[in-house]
């Protein structure tokens, strides 16, 4: 593969120190982007299979305006949904914008009486404990009482805090499966499933909830598969295939499900509203695909891990490493080279390629942030781009990417804007 990747490169300047590291990284991930490859034949085949079940016909397709009434292919697209992330129900609409929109309507949901919640996989991402805790109009301001763990640095949470977390008898539990933008473990479904077991045991009444953000399809099973009440994502990130233009779903159990419609729309009119436009189309098309999608994500994040390595970086996971979300953690070390990153990968993006990013004020994040995206949707993290708060440990959080092609050319431009370390 040596001489066509030199080929690919050769039209972009790139340094030719990062051309010979990434030949080599390429023959490194060449055994691993196999096993990577059958896994996501395995996906496939479940969510093939879901629609097969389905028997989505052109009618399912067409949407519906105003208030939505008996919009009979969302019902259809949200029973996929449901199926896919082993839930017997979902509710996956465009009226919820984001994924934190949809956890913290959940959350709201369960714990319109007050009640205490509990953050077991530590500090969640900037925007949501915002939302929970930071914001003058947050939760714990208006009557939730909020904890969250310490989550140990760079090691899984032990069995002692955890004991100690639900020792408070939380109303509900959050978990968070990805990373997000810390230098913190993802967890594995399987890992969240023992969490949940712990939770079932010490705190039977708990409520648990799961931040599936960046997770879907990466593994066979999914948060619900292993007990979780609700499991949350944006259709933007893995589960739109790059095709979804907007949305969130949350998939969980009946009564959960059935709480969160009443508090996002009105009590009575429940899950029965909710016009979907012309976005179904595109909702079963991106989730059709998305499992050929988030395996060419696992193999680009693979790549930059191999490629960064060999440049003297450190990365995490490591090429070849398990991996339970589309995010790889390369540490760089100083604001510096976060901007050069972030510059080289914007170059090689689709839109607003002429763009230099700088570091900006985000809602919700505490830092300036620096991010290259240029996503045909705005907002897509299944589309290949970065963010990387401005704060030690400098890391640049990489996401996403639809074409292994395009994901290891772009990653080339980040490595020879930065060079070695």
């Amino acid at each position: 593969m040596s001489e066509p990747l030199a080929a690919a490169a050769a039209g972009f300047d790139f340094a030719p120190a990062v051309v010979e590291a990434a030949q080599a990284a390429f023959a490194e991930c060449e055994p691993v982007w196999r096993r990577r490859d059958e896994l996501a034949l395995s996906v496939t085949a479940k969510v093939v299979g879901a629609f097969v079940r389905a028997g989505i016909d052109e009618s399912h397709l067409w949407g519906s305006t105003g208030y939505g009434y008996h919009d009979a292919g969302r019902d259809r697209f949200e029973s996929l949904i449901a199926q896919l992330m082993g839930a017997p129900r979902a509710l996956a609409r465009l009226q919820l914008v984001s994924g934190t929109h949809a956890i913290v309507a959940t959350l709201s949901a369960l714990l319109r009486d007050g009640g205490t919640l509990c953050s077991l996989t530590g500090r969640p991402y900037d925007t949501l404990r915002l939302a929970l805790a930071d914001h003058p109009d947050s939760m714990a301001k208006l009557g939730v009482r909020y904890f969250e763990t310490v989550w140990p640095a760079g090691a899984p949470l032990s069995d002692a805090e955890v004991l100690a977390a639900l020792a408070h008898d939380p109303d509900v539990v959050f978990i968070q499966r990805s990373r997000g933008y810390a230098p913190r473990p993802s967890l594995s479904v399987a890992q969240i499933g023992k969490l949940i077991d712990a939770v079932r045991e010490r705190s039977p009444e708990s409520l648990v909830v799961v931040d599936n953000c960046y997770g879907e399809f990466v593994e066979l099973d999914e948060p619900g598969d292993v007990g979780a009440d609700a499991v949350i994502g944006s259709l933007i990130k893995n589960p739109g295939g790059g095709l979804a233009v907007t949305g969130a779903y949350i998939a969980g159990t009946n009564d959960v499900v059935a709480r969160v419609a009443e508090r996002i729309f009105a009590p009575g009119l429940s899950a029965h509203i909710g016009p979907t436009l012309d976005t179904l189309r595109w909702n079963f098309a991106g989730l059709h695909r998305a499992p050929k999608c988030v395996g060419e994500s696992l193999k680009i994040m693979d790549f930059a891990a191999a490629l960064f390595k060999r440049l003297g970086f450190d990365v995490d996971p490591g090429c070849g490493d398990a991996r339970t979300d589309t995010i790889q953690a390369i540490r760089l070390g100083s604001p510096e080279r976060l901007a050069t990153f972030a510059a080289g990968l914007q170059r090689l993006l689709p839109v607003n390629s002429k763009a230099k990013p700088e570091p900006g004020r985000v809602p919700g994040y505490d830092a300036m942030v620096l991010m290259a995206s240029g996503a045909f949707v705005s907002g897509s993290t299944m589309e290949l781009s970065c963010d990387a708060p401005l704060r030690p440990p400098y890391e640049v959080y990489v996401q996403g990417g639809l074409d292994l092609a395009h994901g290891v050319l772009a990653m080339m431009s980040a490595a020879s804007a930065v060079g070695g370390a």
